[in-house]
Protein backbone atom coordinates (compact mmCIF):
# COMPACT_ATOMS: atom_id res chain seq x y z
CA UNK A 1 0.00 0.00 0.00
CA UNK A 2 1.13 3.25 -0.92
CA UNK A 3 0.34 6.99 1.54
CA UNK A 4 -0.48 10.14 -0.75
CA UNK A 5 -2.63 13.30 -0.56
CA UNK A 6 -5.04 14.38 -3.02
CA UNK A 7 -6.15 18.30 -2.61
CA UNK A 8 -5.39 17.78 0.78
CA UNK A 9 -7.15 14.74 1.22
CA UNK A 10 -5.21 11.55 3.06
CA UNK A 11 -5.43 8.43 0.70
CA UNK A 12 -4.66 4.96 0.85
CA UNK A 13 -4.07 2.56 -2.12
CA UNK A 14 -3.02 -0.25 -3.29
CA UNK A 15 0.50 -0.20 -5.40
CA UNK A 16 0.30 0.58 -8.81
CA UNK A 17 -3.26 2.35 -8.45
CA UNK A 18 -3.47 5.20 -10.69
CA UNK A 19 -3.76 8.80 -9.77
CA UNK A 20 -7.66 8.92 -11.33
CA UNK A 21 -8.39 5.72 -9.65
CA UNK A 22 -6.70 7.20 -5.85
CA UNK A 23 -8.90 9.88 -6.49
CA UNK A 24 -12.39 8.39 -7.05
CA UNK A 25 -11.44 7.00 -4.17
CA UNK A 26 -11.54 10.28 -1.82
CA UNK A 27 -14.72 11.08 -3.96
CA UNK A 28 -12.61 13.42 -6.28
CA UNK A 29 -13.92 13.54 -10.42
CA UNK A 30 -11.04 13.67 -12.66
CA UNK A 31 -12.14 14.95 -16.33
CA UNK A 32 -11.27 12.27 -18.79
CA UNK A 33 -12.37 11.74 -22.34
CA UNK A 34 -9.86 8.65 -23.73
CA UNK A 35 -10.00 6.55 -20.80
CA UNK A 36 -12.17 3.98 -20.43
CA UNK A 37 -12.78 0.99 -17.14
CA UNK A 38 -12.57 -1.77 -19.95
CA UNK A 39 -9.15 -0.24 -21.62
CA UNK A 40 -5.70 0.29 -20.79
CA UNK A 41 -4.95 3.68 -20.34
CA UNK A 42 -2.64 5.28 -23.18
CA UNK A 43 -3.24 9.21 -22.17
CA UNK A 44 -4.21 10.36 -25.63
CA UNK A 45 -6.18 13.38 -24.99
CA UNK A 46 -4.69 15.18 -22.04
CA UNK A 47 -7.69 16.33 -20.15
CA UNK A 48 -7.02 14.52 -17.39
CA UNK A 49 -3.98 16.38 -16.06
CA UNK A 50 -2.77 17.13 -12.63
CA UNK A 51 -0.21 18.88 -10.66
CA UNK A 52 2.22 16.81 -8.39
CA UNK A 53 4.36 18.95 -5.95
CA UNK A 54 8.47 19.00 -6.88
CA UNK A 55 7.41 18.18 -10.74
CA UNK A 56 7.42 20.57 -13.00
CA UNK A 57 5.47 18.54 -15.27
CA UNK A 58 1.49 18.36 -15.62
CA UNK A 59 0.95 14.61 -15.50
CA UNK A 60 -1.88 12.35 -16.69
CA UNK A 61 -3.89 10.79 -14.32
CA UNK A 62 -4.88 8.26 -16.23
CA UNK A 63 -1.69 6.37 -16.61
CA UNK A 64 0.34 7.90 -13.78
CA UNK A 65 0.66 5.40 -10.33
CA UNK A 66 1.02 6.97 -7.22
CA UNK A 67 4.15 6.76 -5.29
CA UNK A 68 4.57 6.96 -1.58
CA UNK A 69 4.02 10.51 -0.52
CA UNK A 70 2.69 12.33 -3.95
CA UNK A 71 0.94 15.52 -2.92
CA UNK A 72 -0.97 15.78 -5.64
CA UNK A 73 -3.17 18.64 -6.70
CA UNK A 74 -6.32 17.84 -9.32
CA UNK A 75 -8.07 21.10 -9.80
CA UNK A 76 -6.64 24.58 -9.60
CA UNK A 77 -7.01 27.94 -12.12
CA UNK A 78 -4.62 26.50 -14.30
CA UNK A 79 -5.18 23.17 -14.46
CA UNK A 80 -9.09 23.79 -15.39
CA UNK A 81 -7.67 26.04 -17.76
CA UNK A 82 -5.21 23.94 -19.40
CA UNK A 83 -8.40 21.59 -19.82
CA UNK A 84 -10.75 23.73 -20.94
CA UNK A 85 -8.11 24.58 -23.99
CA UNK A 86 -7.76 21.11 -24.82
CA UNK A 87 -11.50 20.69 -24.98
CA UNK A 88 -11.30 24.07 -27.24
CA UNK A 89 -8.69 22.41 -29.60
CA UNK A 90 -10.74 19.10 -29.83
CA UNK A 91 -13.80 21.10 -30.63
CA UNK A 92 -11.61 23.44 -33.31
CA UNK A 93 -11.57 20.36 -35.69
CA UNK A 94 -15.31 18.76 -34.77
CA UNK A 95 -18.03 19.39 -36.40
CA UNK A 96 -21.19 21.55 -34.75
CA UNK A 97 -24.07 19.97 -35.93
CA UNK A 98 -25.19 18.65 -32.27
CA UNK A 99 -28.72 18.61 -32.99
CA UNK A 100 -28.40 16.03 -35.41
CA UNK A 101 -25.75 13.84 -34.41
CA UNK A 102 -27.02 10.51 -32.86
CA UNK A 103 -25.22 11.24 -29.46
CA UNK A 104 -26.39 14.09 -28.55
CA UNK A 105 -27.43 14.18 -25.06
CA UNK A 106 -25.13 11.32 -24.41
CA UNK A 107 -21.82 12.45 -26.22
CA UNK A 108 -19.34 12.66 -23.77
CA UNK A 109 -17.23 15.85 -25.52
CA UNK A 110 -20.57 17.84 -25.26
CA UNK A 111 -20.76 16.84 -21.87
CA UNK A 112 -17.38 18.50 -21.10
CA UNK A 113 -18.04 21.34 -23.46
CA UNK A 114 -21.00 21.80 -21.09
CA UNK A 115 -19.10 21.42 -17.82
CA UNK A 116 -16.45 23.94 -18.84
CA UNK A 117 -18.87 26.28 -20.39
CA UNK A 118 -17.61 26.59 -23.39
CA UNK A 119 -19.52 29.34 -25.02
CA UNK A 120 -17.17 30.45 -27.91
CA UNK A 121 -14.46 29.26 -30.44
CA UNK A 122 -11.27 30.57 -29.76
CA UNK A 123 -9.68 28.60 -32.56
CA UNK A 124 -9.77 28.40 -36.63
CA UNK A 125 -12.15 26.01 -37.42
CA UNK A 126 -10.36 22.82 -39.50
CA UNK A 127 -12.91 20.53 -40.29
CA UNK A 128 -11.87 17.19 -42.60
CA UNK A 129 -13.84 16.69 -45.77
CA UNK A 130 -14.22 13.02 -45.10
CA UNK A 131 -17.19 10.48 -46.38
CA UNK A 132 -18.79 8.86 -44.04
CA UNK A 133 -19.39 4.93 -44.08
CA UNK A 134 -22.62 3.01 -44.21
CA UNK A 135 -21.20 -0.23 -45.95
CA UNK A 136 -21.51 -3.22 -43.11
CA UNK A 137 -25.62 -2.24 -43.01
CA UNK A 138 -24.89 -2.34 -39.42
CA UNK A 139 -22.31 0.17 -38.16
CA UNK A 140 -21.82 4.05 -39.49
CA UNK A 141 -18.70 5.37 -39.26
CA UNK A 142 -18.04 8.91 -39.94
CA UNK A 143 -14.45 9.97 -39.22
CA UNK A 144 -15.05 13.47 -39.89
CA UNK A 145 -16.69 13.68 -35.52
CA UNK A 146 -13.82 11.04 -34.60
CA UNK A 147 -11.60 12.92 -31.94
CA UNK A 148 -8.65 10.55 -32.67
CA UNK A 149 -9.00 9.31 -28.79
CA UNK A 150 -8.21 5.59 -30.10
CA UNK A 151 -10.93 4.07 -28.11
CA UNK A 152 -11.98 2.26 -31.09
CA UNK A 153 -9.02 1.10 -32.04
CA UNK A 154 -7.76 -0.02 -28.77
CA UNK A 155 -11.08 -2.08 -28.60
CA UNK A 156 -11.46 -3.62 -31.72
CA UNK A 157 -7.39 -4.74 -31.50
CA UNK A 158 -6.61 -5.56 -28.12
CA UNK A 159 -9.70 -6.24 -26.68
CA UNK A 160 -11.84 -8.08 -29.71
CA UNK A 161 -8.58 -9.26 -31.34
CA UNK A 162 -10.58 -8.16 -34.51
CA UNK A 163 -8.59 -5.40 -36.42
CA UNK A 164 -11.01 -3.96 -38.27
CA UNK A 165 -9.90 -0.50 -37.45
CA UNK A 166 -6.61 1.23 -37.23
CA UNK A 167 -4.76 5.20 -37.26
CA UNK A 168 -3.58 5.96 -40.92
CA UNK A 169 -1.76 8.83 -41.68
CA UNK A 170 0.17 11.01 -39.31
CA UNK A 171 -0.05 14.28 -37.56
CA UNK A 172 -2.60 16.85 -38.64
CA UNK A 173 -3.81 13.67 -41.44
CA UNK A 174 -4.48 11.25 -38.33
CA UNK A 175 -7.59 9.24 -38.87
CA UNK A 176 -9.12 6.16 -37.65
CA UNK A 177 -10.32 4.20 -40.57
CA UNK A 178 -11.25 0.45 -41.42
CA UNK A 179 -7.67 -1.58 -41.98
CA UNK A 180 -6.39 -0.89 -45.07
CA UNK A 181 -8.48 2.16 -46.02
CA UNK A 182 -10.87 -0.26 -47.88
CA UNK A 183 -14.74 -0.05 -47.16
CA UNK A 184 -15.66 -1.00 -43.08
CA UNK A 185 -17.80 -4.28 -45.12
CA UNK A 186 -14.78 -4.79 -47.24
CA UNK A 187 -12.58 -6.11 -43.86
CA UNK A 188 -12.15 -8.03 -40.81
CA UNK A 189 -15.05 -6.27 -38.89
CA UNK A 190 -17.62 -8.41 -37.38
CA UNK A 191 -20.35 -5.59 -36.95
CA UNK A 192 -20.09 -6.52 -32.64
CA UNK A 193 -20.44 -2.82 -32.34
CA UNK A 194 -17.94 -2.81 -29.68
CA UNK A 195 -16.16 0.06 -31.40
CA UNK A 196 -19.52 2.35 -31.20
CA UNK A 197 -20.12 1.21 -27.68
CA UNK A 198 -16.74 2.62 -26.86
CA UNK A 199 -16.61 5.98 -28.79
CA UNK A 200 -17.53 8.70 -27.04
CA UNK A 201 -18.68 10.79 -29.47
CA UNK A 202 -20.64 10.13 -32.84
CA UNK A 203 -17.92 9.13 -34.99
CA UNK A 204 -19.19 5.27 -34.97
CA UNK A 205 -22.62 4.32 -34.07
CA UNK A 206 -25.40 1.79 -34.88
CA UNK A 207 -27.41 1.95 -38.08
CA UNK A 208 -30.49 3.58 -37.20
CA UNK A 209 -33.83 1.66 -39.02
CA UNK A 210 -36.50 3.37 -36.31
CA UNK A 211 -37.81 5.44 -39.64
CA UNK A 212 -38.55 1.91 -41.16
CA UNK A 213 -40.08 0.59 -38.15
CA UNK A 214 -42.34 3.76 -37.74
CA UNK A 215 -43.39 3.34 -41.60
CA UNK A 216 -44.75 -0.15 -41.85
CA UNK A 217 -46.60 0.43 -38.31
CA UNK A 218 -48.27 3.74 -39.95
CA UNK A 219 -49.59 1.57 -42.88
CA UNK A 220 -53.26 1.53 -43.50
CA UNK A 221 -55.71 0.62 -46.01
CA UNK A 222 -54.34 -2.16 -48.83
CA UNK A 223 -51.08 -1.24 -47.63
CA UNK A 224 -51.89 -2.41 -43.86
CA UNK A 225 -49.25 -4.62 -42.52
CA UNK A 226 -49.30 -6.96 -39.36
CA UNK A 227 -46.52 -5.96 -37.35
CA UNK A 228 -45.05 -8.67 -35.07
CA UNK A 229 -42.21 -7.95 -32.43
CA UNK A 230 -39.62 -10.00 -30.64
CA UNK A 231 -37.41 -8.54 -27.65
CA UNK A 232 -34.23 -10.52 -26.58
CA UNK A 233 -33.61 -11.31 -23.68
CA UNK A 234 -31.07 -9.01 -22.52
CA UNK A 235 -32.96 -6.28 -23.50
CA UNK A 236 -35.12 -6.18 -20.76
CA UNK A 237 -32.50 -5.49 -17.89
CA UNK A 238 -30.75 -2.85 -19.61
CA UNK A 239 -33.51 -0.66 -21.19
CA UNK A 240 -34.75 1.02 -17.63
CA UNK A 241 -31.33 2.70 -17.96
CA UNK A 242 -32.63 5.00 -20.55
CA UNK A 243 -35.14 5.74 -18.62
CA UNK A 244 -33.09 6.80 -15.08
CA UNK A 245 -33.30 2.74 -13.78
CA UNK A 246 -30.31 0.87 -12.39
CA UNK A 247 -28.81 -1.81 -14.51
CA UNK A 248 -30.38 -4.40 -14.21
CA UNK A 249 -33.79 -3.90 -13.43
CA UNK A 250 -36.44 -5.87 -15.27
CA UNK A 251 -38.94 -4.40 -17.18
CA UNK A 252 -40.21 -7.26 -19.18
CA UNK A 253 -43.98 -6.66 -18.52
CA UNK A 254 -43.48 -3.34 -18.94
CA UNK A 255 -41.87 -3.59 -22.72
CA UNK A 256 -44.64 -5.81 -23.47
CA UNK A 257 -46.68 -2.62 -22.89
CA UNK A 258 -44.78 -0.28 -24.27
CA UNK A 259 -44.47 -2.20 -27.46
CA UNK A 260 -48.32 -2.32 -27.86
CA UNK A 261 -48.47 1.23 -27.53
CA UNK A 262 -46.31 1.72 -30.39
CA UNK A 263 -48.70 0.12 -32.25
CA UNK A 264 -47.07 -3.21 -32.34
CA UNK A 265 -50.00 -6.04 -33.27
CA UNK A 266 -48.34 -8.99 -31.54
CA UNK A 267 -45.80 -9.00 -28.76
CA UNK A 268 -43.51 -12.49 -28.38
CA UNK A 269 -40.45 -12.90 -27.06
CA UNK A 270 -36.88 -13.88 -27.98
CA UNK A 271 -36.77 -16.18 -24.79
CA UNK A 272 -39.16 -18.31 -26.10
CA UNK A 273 -37.15 -19.16 -29.57
CA UNK A 274 -33.98 -19.47 -27.11
CA UNK A 275 -35.91 -22.63 -25.25
CA UNK A 276 -36.35 -23.51 -28.84
CA UNK A 277 -32.56 -23.28 -29.39
CA UNK A 278 -31.83 -25.13 -26.45
CA UNK A 279 -33.82 -28.15 -27.66
CA UNK A 280 -32.05 -27.87 -30.82
CA UNK A 281 -29.02 -27.51 -29.86
CA UNK A 282 -29.10 -29.79 -26.68
CA UNK A 283 -30.43 -32.59 -29.13
CA UNK A 284 -27.31 -31.85 -31.40
CA UNK A 285 -25.06 -31.70 -28.77
CA UNK A 286 -26.29 -35.28 -27.67
CA UNK A 287 -26.17 -36.87 -30.85
CA UNK A 288 -22.25 -36.14 -31.18
CA UNK A 289 -21.65 -36.50 -27.57
CA UNK A 290 -23.86 -39.76 -26.81
CA UNK A 291 -23.43 -41.78 -30.66
CA UNK A 292 -20.70 -40.56 -32.24
CA UNK A 293 -22.48 -38.33 -34.81
CA UNK A 294 -20.44 -35.24 -35.85
CA UNK A 295 -17.13 -33.79 -34.62
CA UNK A 296 -16.34 -32.24 -30.92
CA UNK A 297 -16.89 -30.36 -29.50
CA UNK A 298 -19.98 -28.61 -30.66
CA UNK A 299 -19.55 -24.80 -30.35
CA UNK A 300 -22.52 -22.36 -29.81
CA UNK A 301 -23.58 -20.43 -33.24
CA UNK A 302 -26.11 -17.87 -31.54
CA UNK A 303 -23.75 -14.91 -31.60
CA UNK A 304 -23.69 -13.52 -35.14
CA UNK A 305 -20.48 -11.28 -34.36
CA UNK A 306 -18.85 -14.73 -33.25
CA UNK A 307 -20.12 -16.86 -36.69
CA UNK A 308 -18.75 -13.79 -38.76
CA UNK A 309 -15.14 -14.22 -36.60
CA UNK A 310 -15.50 -17.84 -37.19
CA UNK A 311 -16.32 -18.20 -40.83
CA UNK A 312 -13.21 -15.16 -41.22
CA UNK A 313 -10.41 -16.46 -38.90
CA UNK A 314 -11.29 -20.28 -38.37
CA UNK A 315 -12.96 -21.99 -40.96
CA UNK A 316 -11.79 -25.40 -40.49
CA UNK A 317 -13.58 -25.25 -37.56
CA UNK A 318 -17.02 -24.68 -39.56
CA UNK A 319 -17.52 -28.95 -38.73
CA UNK A 320 -17.79 -28.20 -34.89
CA UNK A 321 -20.40 -24.97 -35.26
CA UNK A 322 -23.90 -25.94 -33.82
CA UNK A 323 -26.03 -25.66 -37.37
CA UNK A 324 -28.59 -23.93 -35.08
CA UNK A 325 -30.07 -20.63 -36.11
CA UNK A 326 -29.79 -17.80 -33.43
CA UNK A 327 -32.83 -17.40 -31.54
CA UNK A 328 -34.33 -14.37 -33.44
CA UNK A 329 -33.78 -16.33 -36.41
CA UNK A 330 -36.17 -19.47 -35.63
CA UNK A 331 -38.05 -16.58 -34.07
CA UNK A 332 -38.70 -15.14 -37.62
CA UNK A 333 -39.05 -18.24 -39.21
CA UNK A 334 -41.87 -19.69 -36.84
CA UNK A 335 -43.46 -16.34 -36.87
CA UNK A 336 -43.95 -16.35 -40.75
CA UNK A 337 -44.45 -20.09 -40.60
CA UNK A 338 -46.22 -21.64 -37.45
CA UNK A 339 -48.04 -18.41 -36.04
CA UNK A 340 -49.05 -17.04 -39.70
CA UNK A 341 -50.64 -20.58 -40.05
CA UNK A 342 -52.24 -20.47 -36.86
CA UNK A 343 -53.28 -16.89 -36.99
CA UNK A 344 -54.51 -17.06 -40.44
CA UNK A 345 -52.13 -14.41 -41.64
CA UNK A 346 -50.93 -14.17 -45.04
CA UNK A 347 -46.99 -14.27 -44.19
CA UNK A 348 -45.86 -11.85 -46.92
CA UNK A 349 -48.12 -9.06 -45.04
CA UNK A 350 -46.60 -9.67 -41.94
CA UNK A 351 -43.66 -6.89 -41.11
CA UNK A 352 -41.61 -8.68 -38.09
CA UNK A 353 -39.26 -6.87 -36.12
CA UNK A 354 -36.82 -7.97 -33.12
CA UNK A 355 -35.16 -5.84 -30.47
CA UNK A 356 -31.64 -6.78 -29.75
CA UNK A 357 -29.05 -6.11 -27.66
CA UNK A 358 -26.54 -6.19 -30.77
CA UNK A 359 -25.14 -4.32 -33.84
CA UNK A 360 -24.12 -7.69 -35.82
CA UNK A 361 -27.94 -8.82 -35.86
CA UNK A 362 -28.95 -6.28 -38.29
CA UNK A 363 -26.54 -7.80 -40.54
CA UNK A 364 -27.95 -11.28 -39.59
CA UNK A 365 -30.99 -11.42 -40.69
CA UNK A 366 -29.50 -11.35 -44.50
CA UNK A 367 -26.62 -13.29 -43.92
CA UNK A 368 -27.69 -16.23 -46.23
CA UNK A 369 -30.24 -17.78 -48.17
CA UNK A 370 -31.07 -19.75 -44.62
CA UNK A 371 -32.91 -16.10 -43.57
CA UNK A 372 -35.21 -16.48 -45.77
CA UNK A 373 -36.14 -19.81 -44.67
CA UNK A 374 -40.18 -19.10 -44.29
CA UNK A 375 -40.49 -18.08 -47.95
CA UNK A 376 -39.71 -14.41 -47.11
CA UNK A 377 -37.25 -12.64 -44.82
CA UNK A 378 -37.74 -14.01 -41.79
CA UNK A 379 -36.95 -11.25 -39.81
CA UNK A 380 -37.69 -7.84 -41.78
CA UNK A 381 -35.72 -4.91 -39.18
CA UNK A 382 -33.66 -5.29 -36.18
CA UNK A 383 -33.50 -2.59 -33.47
CA UNK A 384 -30.73 -2.15 -30.87
CA UNK A 385 -32.00 -1.07 -27.26
CA UNK A 386 -31.25 2.27 -28.04
CA UNK A 387 -33.22 2.26 -31.48
CA UNK A 388 -36.46 1.41 -29.34
CA UNK A 389 -35.61 3.54 -26.68
CA UNK A 390 -35.62 6.91 -28.91
CA UNK A 391 -38.75 5.02 -30.32
CA UNK A 392 -40.87 5.28 -26.75
CA UNK A 393 -39.52 8.59 -26.20
CA UNK A 394 -40.75 9.88 -29.71
CA UNK A 395 -44.23 8.64 -28.66
CA UNK A 396 -44.14 10.28 -25.20
CA UNK A 397 -44.85 6.77 -23.63
CA UNK A 398 -44.02 6.76 -20.10
CA UNK A 399 -42.23 3.34 -19.65
CA UNK A 400 -42.29 3.12 -16.14
CA UNK A 401 -46.18 3.64 -15.94
CA UNK A 402 -46.80 0.52 -17.97
CA UNK A 403 -48.90 -1.77 -16.45
CA UNK A 404 -47.70 -5.20 -16.62
CA UNK A 405 -48.60 -7.03 -19.69
CA UNK A 406 -48.48 -10.55 -20.53
CA UNK A 407 -46.47 -11.61 -24.40
CA UNK A 408 -48.66 -12.92 -26.81
CA UNK A 409 -49.12 -16.96 -27.60
CA UNK A 410 -47.83 -19.41 -28.33
CA UNK A 411 -44.45 -17.67 -28.80
CA UNK A 412 -44.01 -15.75 -26.01
CA UNK A 413 -44.38 -17.78 -22.73
CA UNK A 414 -40.58 -18.58 -21.57
CA UNK A 415 -38.29 -20.35 -19.10
CA UNK A 416 -35.70 -19.27 -17.10
CA UNK A 417 -33.07 -20.67 -19.29
CA UNK A 418 -34.57 -18.72 -22.19
CA UNK A 419 -34.00 -15.51 -20.12
CA UNK A 420 -30.13 -16.35 -19.18
CA UNK A 421 -29.33 -16.37 -23.22
CA UNK A 422 -28.42 -13.13 -22.29
CA UNK A 423 -25.67 -13.51 -19.99
CA UNK A 424 -21.94 -15.03 -20.49
CA UNK A 425 -22.52 -19.08 -20.07
CA UNK A 426 -26.45 -19.15 -19.94
CA UNK A 427 -26.23 -20.76 -22.77
CA UNK A 428 -24.29 -23.48 -21.84
CA UNK A 429 -26.15 -23.48 -18.20
CA UNK A 430 -29.58 -23.89 -20.70
CA UNK A 431 -28.23 -26.14 -22.72
CA UNK A 432 -26.57 -28.12 -19.45
CA UNK A 433 -29.93 -28.43 -18.00
CA UNK A 434 -32.10 -30.22 -20.95
CA UNK A 435 -28.72 -32.16 -22.13
CA UNK A 436 -29.63 -34.15 -18.81
CA UNK A 437 -33.37 -34.60 -19.87
CA UNK A 438 -32.24 -35.92 -23.05
CA UNK A 439 -29.61 -38.21 -21.76
CA UNK A 440 -31.39 -39.61 -18.92
CA UNK A 441 -34.89 -38.51 -19.20
CA UNK A 442 -35.10 -37.25 -15.73
CA UNK A 443 -34.85 -33.62 -14.09
CA UNK A 444 -31.98 -31.97 -12.28
CA UNK A 445 -33.11 -31.54 -9.04
CA UNK A 446 -30.54 -28.17 -8.86
CA UNK A 447 -30.19 -26.92 -12.05
CA UNK A 448 -27.48 -24.29 -11.32
CA UNK A 449 -24.29 -24.93 -12.84
CA UNK A 450 -22.50 -21.90 -11.07
CA UNK A 451 -19.48 -23.06 -12.64
CA UNK A 452 -20.25 -20.91 -15.83
CA UNK A 453 -21.49 -17.67 -14.32
CA UNK A 454 -19.31 -14.95 -13.66
CA UNK A 455 -17.51 -12.69 -16.19
CA UNK A 456 -14.14 -13.94 -16.74
CA UNK A 457 -12.81 -14.45 -19.57
CA UNK A 458 -12.94 -17.68 -19.85
CA UNK A 459 -14.66 -20.54 -17.41
CA UNK A 460 -14.40 -24.15 -17.58
CA UNK A 461 -16.21 -26.58 -16.02
CA UNK A 462 -16.68 -30.31 -15.63
CA UNK A 463 -20.43 -31.80 -15.68
CA UNK A 464 -21.18 -35.62 -14.67
CA UNK A 465 -23.88 -36.90 -16.02
CA UNK A 466 -24.75 -40.36 -14.32
CA UNK A 467 -21.40 -41.13 -13.95
CA UNK A 468 -20.01 -39.56 -17.51
CA UNK A 469 -17.74 -36.44 -17.39
CA UNK A 470 -19.00 -33.89 -19.64
CA UNK A 471 -15.99 -30.98 -20.17
CA UNK A 472 -17.16 -27.60 -21.20
CA UNK A 473 -15.88 -24.14 -21.85
CA UNK A 474 -17.28 -20.58 -21.63
CA UNK A 475 -15.60 -17.63 -23.85
CA UNK A 476 -16.66 -14.29 -24.02
CA UNK A 477 -15.09 -10.91 -25.63
CA UNK A 478 -13.75 -12.42 -29.04
CA UNK A 479 -10.17 -11.39 -27.91
CA UNK A 480 -10.15 -14.12 -25.24
CA UNK A 481 -11.43 -17.15 -28.05
CA UNK A 482 -8.48 -17.61 -29.72
CA UNK A 483 -6.71 -19.40 -26.85
CA UNK A 484 -9.45 -21.69 -26.41
CA UNK A 485 -9.95 -22.48 -30.19
CA UNK A 486 -6.21 -23.02 -30.56
CA UNK A 487 -5.87 -25.69 -27.71
CA UNK A 488 -9.23 -27.11 -29.52
CA UNK A 489 -7.21 -27.28 -33.16
CA UNK A 490 -3.70 -28.54 -31.48
CA UNK A 491 -5.52 -31.51 -29.72
CA UNK A 492 -7.42 -31.89 -32.90
CA UNK A 493 -4.06 -31.72 -35.28
CA UNK A 494 -1.84 -34.10 -32.82
CA UNK A 495 -5.07 -36.60 -33.03
CA UNK A 496 -5.94 -36.32 -29.73
CA UNK A 497 -8.57 -35.91 -27.60
CA UNK A 498 -10.67 -32.72 -27.30
CA UNK A 499 -9.79 -30.94 -24.42
CA UNK A 500 -13.57 -29.98 -23.78
CA UNK A 501 -16.54 -31.53 -25.30
CA UNK A 502 -19.23 -28.18 -25.45
CA UNK A 503 -17.67 -24.87 -25.95
CA UNK A 504 -20.16 -21.46 -25.44
CA UNK A 505 -18.48 -18.39 -27.68
CA UNK A 506 -20.29 -14.61 -27.26
CA UNK A 507 -18.36 -11.91 -28.77
CA UNK A 508 -18.94 -9.11 -26.54
CA UNK A 509 -17.86 -8.70 -22.59
CA UNK A 510 -20.36 -10.08 -20.31
CA UNK A 511 -22.67 -11.80 -22.95
CA UNK A 512 -25.75 -10.54 -24.86
CA UNK A 513 -25.87 -7.73 -21.75
CA UNK A 514 -22.96 -6.11 -22.89
CA UNK A 515 -24.01 -5.62 -26.36
CA UNK A 516 -22.83 -2.98 -28.92
CA UNK A 517 -26.83 -2.03 -29.24
CA UNK A 518 -26.85 -1.38 -25.62
CA UNK A 519 -26.97 1.49 -23.42
CA UNK A 520 -23.93 3.54 -23.65
CA UNK A 521 -21.24 3.58 -20.60
CA UNK A 522 -21.29 -0.59 -19.55
CA UNK A 523 -18.12 -1.16 -17.48
CA UNK A 524 -17.84 -5.04 -15.88
CA UNK A 525 -19.84 -3.16 -12.79
CA UNK A 526 -23.00 -2.43 -15.41
CA UNK A 527 -22.32 -5.92 -17.34
CA UNK A 528 -22.69 -7.77 -13.78
CA UNK A 529 -25.85 -5.70 -12.38
CA UNK A 530 -27.48 -6.69 -16.27
CA UNK A 531 -26.86 -10.40 -15.40
CA UNK A 532 -28.28 -10.35 -12.32
CA UNK A 533 -31.42 -9.37 -13.25
CA UNK A 534 -31.75 -12.07 -15.70
CA UNK A 535 -30.80 -14.85 -12.93
CA UNK A 536 -33.27 -12.86 -10.96
CA UNK A 537 -35.90 -13.54 -14.09
CA UNK A 538 -34.72 -17.16 -14.51
CA UNK A 539 -35.47 -17.66 -10.76
CA UNK A 540 -38.62 -16.43 -10.40
CA UNK A 541 -40.08 -18.46 -13.62
CA UNK A 542 -41.95 -21.60 -12.99
CA UNK A 543 -40.35 -23.50 -15.65
CA UNK A 544 -36.17 -23.07 -15.70
CA UNK A 545 -35.69 -25.75 -18.28
CA UNK A 546 -36.20 -25.28 -21.82
CA UNK A 547 -37.91 -28.52 -22.46
CA UNK A 548 -40.56 -28.06 -19.82
CA UNK A 549 -41.79 -25.26 -21.48
CA UNK A 550 -45.48 -26.16 -22.50
CA UNK A 551 -45.74 -23.77 -25.44
CA UNK A 552 -42.04 -25.64 -26.83
CA UNK A 553 -44.05 -28.83 -26.64
CA UNK A 554 -46.96 -27.99 -27.95
CA UNK A 555 -44.81 -26.39 -31.37
CA UNK A 556 -42.72 -29.62 -31.80
CA UNK A 557 -46.42 -31.38 -31.45
CA UNK A 558 -48.45 -29.47 -33.68
CA UNK A 559 -45.56 -28.38 -36.43
CA UNK A 560 -41.97 -29.33 -36.36
CA UNK A 561 -42.55 -32.97 -35.38
CA UNK A 562 -38.99 -34.07 -33.64
CA UNK A 563 -36.24 -31.60 -32.46
CA UNK A 564 -33.49 -32.13 -35.56
CA UNK A 565 -36.09 -33.58 -37.57
CA UNK A 566 -36.32 -32.71 -41.56
CA UNK A 567 -38.98 -30.00 -40.80
CA UNK A 568 -36.84 -28.42 -38.20
CA UNK A 569 -34.09 -28.51 -40.12
CA UNK A 570 -35.54 -26.53 -42.74
CA UNK A 571 -36.76 -23.60 -41.06
CA UNK A 572 -34.44 -23.27 -37.76
CA UNK A 573 -30.79 -24.64 -38.86
CA UNK A 574 -28.30 -22.87 -41.26
CA UNK A 575 -24.89 -23.53 -42.61
CA UNK A 576 -21.56 -21.97 -43.04
CA UNK A 577 -18.86 -21.04 -45.45
CA UNK A 578 -15.19 -19.43 -45.04
CA UNK A 579 -15.03 -15.85 -45.54
CA UNK A 580 -12.31 -13.86 -46.61
CA UNK A 581 -10.84 -11.04 -44.31
CA UNK A 582 -10.63 -8.76 -47.56
CA UNK A 583 -13.16 -8.89 -50.25
CA UNK A 584 -11.64 -6.47 -52.54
Amino acid sequence: MVNATINGKSVMVAEGTTILDAAEKVGIRIPKLCYNDDLPAWAACGICVVKVEKNPKMLRACCTPVEEGMRIITHDPEIVAVRKTVIELILSTHPDDCLQCPRNGSCELQTLAAEFGIREQPFEKRLRDLPTDCSTGSLILNPEKCIRCGRCVNVCQNMQNVWAIEFLGRGESTRIAPAADVRLADGPCIKCGQCSAHCPVGAIYENDQTAQVWDALMKTGEDDLTCVVQIAPAVRVALGEEFGQEPGTVLTKQIYAALRRLGFDVVFDTNFSADLTIIEEGTEFVRRFAHNEGPLPLITSCCPAWVDYMQKYYADMIPNFSTAKSPQQMMGAMIKTYWAEKAKVDPKKIFSVSVMPCTAKKCENNRNKDMWSSGYKDVDVTLTTRELARMIKQAGVDLLAMPDEEPDSPLGPYTGAGTIFGATGGVMEAALRTAYNLVTKEDLKDVNFTGVRGISGIKEARIHIKGTEIRVAVAHQIGNIAQVLDEVRKARDAGKETPWHFIEVMACRGGCVGGGGQPYGATDDVRQKRIAGLYQDDEKSPYRCSHQNPFIQGVYKEFLGEPNGHKAHELLHTHYEKQELYTT
